[in-house]
């Protein structure tokens, strides 16, 4: 995609965050951020923007939604949530079952080869429904996926890095398009650390160091 791209919110190369002196964050993480890159709020309400989009292209459908652990749950969750929402407000109704994997790819900064999946035997609940898949690690997933023959799916991700030799697997439903830093915070993590923050932040160089495995 590009900055002209229809339905994503673009964030350029450049854009520098927001100092961090801005916003409140756990102080275990002080010196290991460099800024705050998407603030809490907005994240908020570009979800609210997804599920009324999801709402609009799939409403009185019969759904799963298949949120994909760790990083997707509050993601996930936030969409769910504001989906009810709409669905209690609308002449549309959305049924909705929500499930759960989990994809492994990284160690510290780095994604890996080796794409685990975790939950994967459970999914036969997925045959014949529309699904919304909510993650990041799309491609390997989407074949296993289509192996059950689900009548529909649909890809929802709240952010899509721009990065060299990428697979070209864009989410349907996409929140942020950012360039290619590694972020943490609002349930993404490095080695575990940074879920517990609610903006989506840029690690620091001395962060990435503190807590390598």
């Amino acid at each position: 995609t590009d900055k002209n791209s229809p339905g994503v919110l673009f964030i350029p190369d450049n854009w520098p965050g927001y100092p961090l002196d801005l916003f409140t964050f756990p102080e275990h993480y002080s010196g290991d951020l460099d800024c705050v890159y998407i603030p809490h709020g907005v994240i908020m309400d570009r979800t609210e923007r997804l599920a009324r989009n999801i709402m609009d292209d799939l409403g009185d459908r019969d759904i799963v939604v298949l949120c994909v652990l760790k990083g997707g749950y509050q993601f996930c969750s936030d969409l769910v949530e504001r989906i009810k929402v709409l669905s209690c407000n609308s002449s549309k109704s959305l049924l909705m079952r929500v499930d759960f994997i989990r994809l492994k790819s990284y160690l510290n900064d780095r994604s890996t080869q080796d794409l685990q999946i975790i939950g994967a035997e459970s999914l036969s609940v997925l045959s014949g429904k529309a699904i919304v898949d909510t993650g990041k690690t799309m491609k390997t997933l989407l074949t296993h996926v289509r192996a059950f023959k689900p009548n529909m799916i649909r890809v929802a991700g709240l952010l899509v890095k721009r990065v060299p030799n990428s697979s070209g697997c864009l989410p349907d439903y996409v929140g942020f398009e950012i360039p290619n830093r590694f972020v943490v915070g609002y349930a993404l993590d490095y080695n575990e650390y940074f879920r517990d923050l609610n903006h989506i932040c840029v690690i620091s160089e001395s962060g990435k160091q503190k807590y390598k495995v």
